[in-house]
């Protein structure tokens, strides 16, 4: 039996400690796009603005960026996302993926030539690397 779910939309999100990044995604063109930073104040996420998108976007799935370090040490952030990773699936009771997030940020200030609000393109470079560690896992959405 193959490992493989017909996946149509997801969100990203880009935890932080003050700010969580959020990007949308389409697994048909495996292409993300930045949709808005939720609040995160004292480890406590603005749940009702997560649930708002959840139901806006009805995705498939959630992913969501696990930071590690350059030689793949865990982190106090590490521990930090995946606490939110288990608080998503237990909320929403939606399939919640990890995916190393390692120089995002980087990423969204190469896209963006910014420093600041960077937090919804980095959530979107964190989804586009999802799809291309897993296109083997979606199965293709069926056309009738």
């Amino acid at each position: 039996m193959s490992d493989t779910r017909e996946i149509n939309t997801l969100l990203c999100f880009d935890f932080g400690t003050k700010r969580i990044g959020v990007a949308v995604g389409q697994s048909i063109t495996k292409t993300a796009n930045p949709l808005k930073t939720v609040k995160n104040n004292n480890n406590k996420p603005d749940w009702n603005d997560i649930e708002q998108l959840i139901k806006e976007w009805q995705p498939d799935a959630l992913v969501v960026g696990v930071p590690l370090n350059m030689i793949d040490e865990v982190q106090e952030m590490t521990v930090a996302s995946e606490k939110f990773m288990r608080q998503l699936h237990g909320r929403f009771h939606l399939p919640v993926y990890g995916v190393d997030e390692r120089l995002s940020s980087f990423e969204a200030k190469q896209r963006t030539g910014k420093t600041t609000d960077l937090d919804p393109v980095a959530a979107q470079a964190i989804l586009e690397t999802w799809f291309a560690e897993n296109h083997d896992k979606i199965a293709p959405t069926k056309i009738t």
